[in-house]
């Protein structure tokens, strides 16, 4: 975690909130002393990076029978469906 005094954050706020919604978080000290933490919203489907996905591709590879085992799910699915019109 950075930490950033306060006269730091007020100068240049507009670039820590920028890094801060990156997911940098940062320490706020007065007089040298710690009084807060800044760090990105919690929210819902905030995006990653590009190379946060990069990084989970390479740490969960696909698997190779998924792509058969979607194509048979369909068709048991369609095999299985009922047509509510049809009654």
């Amino acid at each position: 975690m950075t930490t950033i005094p306060q006269r730091e954050l007020r100068n240049n706020i507009g670039e820590i909130l920028r890094r801060a919604e990156e997911g940098e978080r940062f320490t706020i000290t007065v007089a040298g002393r710690p009084v807060a933490e800044l760090g990105p919203a919690a929210k819902a489907g905030r995006r990653g990076s590009a190379a946060d996905l990069w990084r989970m591709l390479q740490e969960n590879p696909v698997d190779p029978d998924w792509a058969e085992d979607l194509r048979r799910m369909r068709e048991e699915d369609r095999a299985n469906a009922r047509d509510p019109w049809a009654d």
